[in-house]
């Protein structure tokens, strides 16, 4: 790959994570402060980009496989996104708020799957060249979540303002998205039959045993993983965190580092137990989460924000790594928008509505009983290790360009 294109997919990449990154984090924060919205009003609100994950597959399939290029249909929806990302931002209440965020995380979350299918494309060894494109994601959610912290926009109750400069980002994503490599559909557009139409051909890829347990283990994990999105933020800020979304980042640094040691994990130790690191990070964070504090129990809390690099990397990146190895050269947007469906769509819908009632069931006069909260989903992590390790057999991956 040559230099320009490796700047081309970095600066994408820091564009499309930065935008998620700079609104979706505080999101809770903001609809508390805001609106003073429940438990269950915040389930709602996240539970769009669920919406928009089962809803990825289906235009990935029928558009980007099939009559138009990815990078162009990339650009056209971060061009809407701009637009609804500001009437967002705009909103005097809940309920005004609700159809701009439905209506952008229905555009945004094919995005996830078409930047992966651009860069997938341009590379001939993606287990080796993805990780160093990647980071730069990573790079961008941080440098979103340092702006947050160090204006102050948390504690000073100005939260709208991530959704003036993420649809500022948008914008620029959407007219840079047309000037990417070009990335043309490779699926047959005389084939109409309604599987493969509707993206659904993929789902041939749930006939081989080993993919389907580690879909069926991509789905059950990120029930508990819905909780960190949602109320991690909140929870910090709650206990009296101070410049909670800035200390955050320490996460996504953490996963900067870890995805480029990802490839050695995977050649050294295999996919499964790559996978296995990722999952039992899930159940330690949580516990840390529940025993600690601001104060003597500030480390644990720390701890817990940067174990975010290896429950991300060694589980969703490499997931997507496996689907890319597992799919045939037809359709690897379309399995890259199932693992889309899998992890952001199916588990974190169930999970978001849990993860709500069940702040809702432990909310106090004081703010919510966090203990109990986090317990929740670090034993239900636990239970899906325990299946995972039983369950998948290990499988030899290609990890070099032979």
């Amino acid at each position: 790959m040559n230099s320009k294109t490796k700047l081309q997919l970095s600066s994408m990449m820091f564009l499309e994570f930065f935008i998620w990154g700079g609104w979706f984090v505080t999101m809770g924060t903001f609809l508390s402060q805001s609106f003073n919205a429940s438990g269950s009003q915040l389930a709602t609100a996240y539970e769009t980009q669920s919406i928009g994950a089962i809803i990825a597959p289906f235009i990935i399939g029928l558009i980007a496989d099939r009559y138009f290029s990815a990078q162009k249909i990339l650009g056209f929806l971060h061009l809407v996104g701009a637009l609804l990302l500001y009437l967002a931002g705009s909103s005097n209440s809940f309920i005004s708020f609700y159809p701009f965020i439905l209506m952008y995380m229905i555009l945004y979350m094919p995005t996830l799957a078409l930047v992966n299918s651009v860069a997938f494309r341009q590379m001939k060894d993606p287990s080796k060249e993805f990780p160093p494109i990647r980071v730069f994601g990573t790079v961008g959610w941080i440098i979103a979540g340092l702006i947050i912290g160090y204006l102050g926009w948390e504690s000073q109750k100005l939260l709208e303002n991530t959704f003036y400069v993420t649809a500022s980002a948008s914008l620029i994503l959407g007219i840079f998205s047309f000037t990417l490599p070009n990335t043309p559909p490779t699926a047959d557009k005389g084939d109409y039959s309604i599987s493969k139409i509707l993206g659904l051909d993929a789902l041939s890829l749930l006939k081989d045993k080993k993919y389907l347990i580690f879909f069926i283990s991509s789905i059950l994990i990120c029930i508990p993983l819905a909780f960190y999105y949602q109320h991690a933020n909140q929870f910090l800020n709650e206990i009296g965190m101070p410049k909670a979304a800035a200390v955050m980042t320490l996460g996504q640094i953490s996963e900067a580092l870890f995805i480029l040691l990802l490839p050695i994990f995977l050649k050294r130790y295999g996919i499964k137990t790559t996978l296995i690191v990722g999952m039992l990070a899930w159940v330690l964070r949580y516990l840390l989460f529940a025993y600690g504090d601001v104060g003597q129990g500030t480390w644990m809390l720390i701890i817990g924000v940067i174990l975010h690099g290896i429950c991300y990397d060694f589980f969703f990146v490499s997931g997507q790594i496996y689907t890319d190895f597992k799919a045939g050269e037809q359709f690897k947007s379309s399995a890259q928008g199932l693992i889309t469906l899998a992890t952001y769509g199916l588990g974190m819908l169930i999970g978001f509505r849990i993860a709500g009632n069940i702040t809702d069931l432990y909310a106090t006069s004081s703010g919510h009983d966090w203990t109990q909260i986090w317990m929740l989903p670090s034993g239900f992590a636990l239970f899906v290790l325990i299946f995972f390790i039983i369950t998948f057999r290990d499988e030899k991956i290609k990890l070099e360009n032979e």
